[in-house]
């Protein structure tokens, strides 16, 4: 493989416009993501519904302080998230482009200014869980991305941050969700 990487121009940032086509499709569309914390050197994967922000700098999600990904949350405000288009047919899943972003959760509280609009932007995208903001144990979050590694297809990968995420969304604005 790394042989493979070794003879691919395509291994740091010099994203095809496909491929960044690509990459603000996949980080917009996506409603569902793998999302990676730890606690105590013991990890956790599961799967949030999440909105992205325009410039694909964060994204906010919903959770209920009761869901065990939350409480990891508490002790390490750092985790990962990880995208990928849908596997749609037989071919080989190896070249269907992923993302995996590390970052960290800030919460926005509900008194902070910045809350009304992160409430309206995640209803938008997620009218039926307007219930879920009338309950108690659940908070709005935000996941501030630091880096990105992105592969858009085997033998191909892309180390990103945060400016070329707003790059990528600023080209292909008004494309998709």
């Amino acid at each position: 493989m790394q042989q493979l990487m070794a003879n691919n121009p395509r291994t740091e940032n010099d994203m095809s416009p496909d491929e960044t086509r690509r990459l603000a499709a996949l980080l917009r569309g996506n409603r569902w993501a793998a999302f990676a914390t730890a606690r105590d050197n013991v990890p956790l994967a599961t799967w949030v519904a999440l909105a992205p922000e325009d410039d694909l700098g964060g994204f906010l999600l919903h959770l209920s302080r009761l869901a065990l990904h939350t409480r990891y949350l508490e002790s390490n405000p750092r985790a990962s998230l990880s995208f990928t288009e849908p596997d749609r047919d037989a071919g080989d899943p190896q070249e269907l482009a992923r993302v995996s972003l590390q970052g960290y959760i800030e919460t926005i509280g509900r008194q902070s200014d910045g809350y009304p609009a992160a409430r309206e932007r995640y209803l938008a995208r997620f009218p039926a869980a307007a219930m879920t903001f009338g309950l108690g144990d659940f908070a709005l979050l935000r996941f501030v991305t630091e880096t990105a590694r992105y592969v858009p297809g085997f033998g191909r990968v892309h180390r990103l941050g945060p400016a070329e995420l707003r790059a990528a969304a600023l080209a292909f604005e008004g494309e998709g969700p």
